[in-house]
């Protein structure tokens, strides 16, 4: 007697065996805790798995934001369902599977890709001869590992039409969450540090500092769906309170790095928009003095009008630039090694402990050189002039479709609220220390989709016609 659809049940080994051990897995948490609760994840895992597979890039994109705008500790009721952590593992598992078995993500390679490999390669070399490598290596593992893997992520996952939709603006709803936050905390006195200056407790963004750079990100993204036609009256709208609340939220840290933020990116808009550049530096001086008295700058404990020639936070930042440039200087190959700089500190100061007291870096090129050496910083360098000249080459082709029915205003927006973003970041990283976290490398890696999806669409496009 035959049995042919037992045979054909067992004709996939395979299949087989995961479809065993998935019984297992999702039958044990009842075993442990016998309640009919412990059943949901027999119902949850296959639909998670399927969304998984057919949506790569939301995991990945959802990932991104968790990290970059650490939405997770900005509303804490989402801490224990650590969604960075299984969101990251999730970007791996669909990253490996699309690539060795499905063959459905297209791994490319760009010179971009090569820039940001040297500097990373160049890191990781510089772990073995870091100050103290067990440190290094620890800093290295938890989070400069995982921005190399998201980075290529990122690249290759994020290339089509509806990705870079998406990400414009879940990128500026997430950056709403923050600043409205930030926002209310500054209207009821919470989480105020020197008095004046809004942060939000308990959070990486617990420094004003860091807040305002965090926040210039979603504002270029947001300015850039406005200034760019066709983009439709619901993001314009969002984009409009979202300008409002990003620059509110920056003036509400009264960080002077965040300020320039500010004037860069509306600088890179300035530039697109406003033909004259006398009327353009004219605006922009007004525009300064406009911020500095808005933001309340003189008010601040630290760096405001009260203090006599330099101040306290002036000269903060001047001892804790020399000791990072006697530490590149001193190793100009791999410097101290990754997040070595502050234990470093009292061996390359140059100014006595009863003068201050140890302070990080306040420059992600003072950071970059101390840490990685002055071989690293010119990577690092030439990693970022790379990654700009890639994105004004996919805006120039965007600016060449204006007139052609293939113009997507989407992408434009989306390109140009990129550059602005690297810009704000250099302007205002000069006074934060951001050269080994998220910020920069998300943009790194958005930027290369975009050139890669570009190149791609555009040369298609040109083919055919």
């Amino acid at each position: 007697m035959q049995l042919p659809g037992i045979e054909r049940l067992f004709l996939n080994r395979y299949q087989t065996i995961t479809v065993a051990a998935y019984c297992l897995l999702a039958a044990l948490p009842a075993v442990i805790m016998p309640h009919p609760l412990a059943l949901m994840p027999l119902a949850v895992i296959p639909l998670g798995m399927i969304f998984l597979l057919k949506k790569p890039f939301v995991v990945c994109l959802i990932f991104i934001l968790f990290s970059f705008f650490r939405l997770h500790e900005v509303i804490p009721q989402l801490t224990p369902l650590k969604i960075p952590l299984l969101t990251a593992l999730g970007s791996y598992f669909v990253l490996a599977w699309h690539i060795i078995l499905t063959q459905k993500v297209k791994v490319y390679w760009r010179q971009e890709h090569s820039k940001f490999a040297r500097f990373f390669c160049w890191v990781v070399v510089g772990i073995a001869f870091s100050s103290f490598p067990p440190s290094s290596f620890e800093s290295f593992t938890s989070v400069y590992m995982k921005i190399g893997i998201m980075v290529l992520a990122i690249s290759w996952l994020m290339t089509e039409y509806w990705h870079f939709k998406l990400t414009h603006l879940l990128i500026i709803c997430s950056g709403l969450i923050v600043g409205g936050v930030t926002l209310y905390n500054n209207a009821n006195g919470i989480g105020m540090v020197e008095e004046t200056r809004v942060t939000i407790p308990g959070t990486s963004l617990g420094d004003p500092n860091d807040l305002s750079l965090v926040l210039s990100f979603p504002m270029s993204y947001a300015v850039a769906v406005v200034t760019t036609k066709g983009t439709g009256r619901f993001l314009t709208l969002l984009g409009l309170i979202g300008i409002v609340v990003f620059v509110a939220s920056i003036l509400a840290t009264q960080s002077r790095g965040g300020l320039l933020a500010v004037l860069a990116v509306f600088g890179i808009f300035g530039l697109r928009i406003i033909k004259s550049k006398l009327l353009l530096m004219s605006i922009g001086s007004f525009a300064i003095v406009v911020l500095m008295a808005a933001a309340g700058i003189s008010d601040r404990k630290s760096g405001g009008a009260q203090e006599e020639g330099l101040d306290e936070s002036s000269m903060a930042r001047i001892h804790a630039w020399e000791a990072a440039f006697n530490m590149g200087l001193r190793n100009p190959m791999t410097g101290v090694g990754l997040s070595m700089y502050l234990d470093n500190y009292w061996d390359y100061a140059t100014h006595s402990r009863s003068e201050g007291k140890a302070h990080v870096t306040h420059s992600t090129w003072f950071q970059v050189m101390s840490e990685s050496g002055f071989v690293g910083f010119i990577l690092f360098i030439g990693m970022l002039v790379a990654i700009f000249l890639s994105i004004r080459r996919s805006l120039a082709k965007l600016d060449k479709q204006q007139e052609s029915p293939d113009y997507d205003p989407h992408m434009s927006a989306i390109a140009v609220g990129t550059y602005a973003g690297l810009a704000g970041f250099c302007a205002s990283g000069s006074f934060l220390s951001m050269g080994f976290l998220w910020p920069v490398y998300i943009m790194t890696a958005i930027s290369i989709a975009i050139a890669q999806y570009m190149d791609t669409h555009h040369t298609s496009k040109n083919t055919i016609s």
